[in-house]
Parts: C-alpha cells; sequence; structure tokens
C-alpha cells in the first residue's frame, strides 16, 4: 500500500487541523517546500499536499509555495483545496502537479470533471470525497451535499473518474484511529481505485486498510500521526521542530 505523506498549507504555513476546523490550527514549520524536503528524505514516494486558504475562498492562494515544492522535489505530488475552475486544474497540471484533487466542484459543478476528463488523463484527474457520516462536506467542510458519499463516487465514474482520495471527517486530525468501517462501506459500493484519510493513528490502522486492498483501496495520506510521530520507525530519527521527526542530515531545520 502507498503510503502518501500529507501537507496542509494555511497563510503560508505547513499547519494542521483537527476535524477540519481552521480555530483548531497547529503550526508545524514556516516554510511547507522544507517540510517536503523532510518527507523526501524520508522516502516518500508521493505528496499530497492541499490549499487550505483556496478550500475556503476557490482561490489559488498558495500557488507559489505549491510550484516551489514541485520544483523542488523527483517524485509526484497531488494537490487539492479550492480547484474549481479547467484553468487551475491546467495551471497546477502545467507546473508539474502529477495529480489534481477535484472535491467541492465535484458537487456543485460536475460538469467540470467532465470538461477536464475530455483533455486530460483519467490518472491525472482525482475526486476527493470528504464525508461524516457519509455525507459529503464541501468548501472547506463547512457545508454538507446533501447526498451519500457512493451516490457521488458512481456519478464520478460514470463521467470516467477512476480514483476517489476518501477521508473520513469525523477521524480526521483527531488520532483516534482510521474510519474503518466508513471506508469499507465507502470502497465497497464505490468499486473504484481509493486513496483512503482521515485517521490514521497506528500501524495497526495501516493493517486495517491493507485487508480492503480488496475492494480497491490502495493507498493512504497520513498527516498528525506523522507530524506527531506516531509509528515505531520515527522513534530513530532525530527531533528538531516540535512534534516533527526528520533526517538529521537534514541541515536547514532549526534544532532544539
Amino acid at each position: 500500500m502507498l503510503i502518501i505523506p500529507a501537507i496542509d498549507i494555511k497563510d503560508g504555513k505547513c499547519v494542521r487541523l483537527t476535524r477540519g476546523d481552521f480555530s483548531q490550527e497547529k503550526i508545524y514549520l514556516d516554510n511547507p517546500r522544507d517540510m517536503a524536503i523532510i518527507w523526501r528524505k524520508q522516502n516518500a514516494k508521493m505528496l499530497h499536499i492541499v490549499d487550505l486558504d483556496a478550500a475556503l475562498t476557490g482561490e489559488m492562494v498558495n500557488f507559489d509555495k505549491i510550484r516551489g515544492i514541485v520544483d523542488e522535489l523527483d517524485i509526484p505530488v497531488q494537490v487539492g483545496g479550492g480547484i474549481r475552475t479547467a484553468d487551475a486544474v491546467k495551471r497546477y497540471l502545467d507546473i508539474g502537479v502529477g495529480r489534481v484533487v477535484i472535491g467541492s466542484a465535484a458537487v456543485t459543478n460536475p460538469k467540470l470533471v467532465e470538461e477536464v476528463l475530455k483533455i486530460y488523463r483519467s490518472s491525472q484527474i482525482v475526486v476527493g470525497i470528504d464525508a461524516e457520516n457519509g455525507v459529503p462536506k464541501i468548501k472547506g467542510w463547512t457545508e454538507s451535499s446533501g447526498m451519500k458519499d457512493y451516490d457521488l463516487a458512481l456519478q464520478m465514474k460514470e463521467m470516467g473518474v477512476e480514483r476517489i482520495v476518501y477521508t473520513d471527517i469525523s477521524r480526521d486530525g483527531m488520532l483516534q484511529g482510521i474510519g474503518y468501517e466508513s471506508t469499507k462501506k465507502f470502497a465497497e459500493k464505490a468499486r473504484m481505485k481509493v486513496t483512503a484519510s482521515g485517521g490514521v493513528t497506528s500501524f495497526e490502522d495501516l493493517m486495517k486498510l491493507e485487508s480492503l486492498r480488496p475492494f480497491g483501496v490502495d493507498s493512504v495520506i497520513i498527516g498528525k500521526a506523522f507530524y506527531e510521530c506516531n509509528f515505531p520507525c520515527q522513534k530513530l530519527w532525530y527531533h528538531y521542530e516540535p512534534g516533527i521527526c526528520i533526517d538529521h542530515n537534514y541541515s536547514t531545520a532549526r534544532k532544539k
């Protein structure tokens, strides 16, 4: 299973939220590019980046920050957050982003998904479904879509979407374990490629997700658990910034 570290950007900084609540923000590094270098040095094969400011406003506030990360790394970068127009999709793909994640717009403007799939490969266009109790939420998780998560997935599947990034909002950032049952139910009904997200806390969570591979769950995005050093292997890494485990060869980090 592919493990994908997450970098959320707000006000130009690398942060983590709790259940998507913008009032519950923890800053980990001032420069997200530095965080990307850290994860790459720890052998990440792919990164998941979210522009939280764009998720709220629809404006590509942190575009230059994300471009700097893409230019720096030699691995694929997946980007989401406030991507609501074909132009936004084009701008990201033009700078070398590997996958663009369309979230709210898949609900509010499904024709956008149909439009971009006529231009780009299905491997480049991913739909993000952030659900609470099986109902997708949109616009930075501030509004309910009023539909079932698997109904949205099946609608996207008919358009040619092959992969869903599925987040159980109730678990995201809580460090209380993956939403196994919700993810399983969704994957069973959608029968698509699924990247799980939200609540991964331990190695045991990864083993649970491994059992969902027959239903299409082939990858997982991990955020806060990495930043808070929840995995045994992270004990081998030196600690610099509070809560961050990084390779001791990373020379620009500020040692405690």
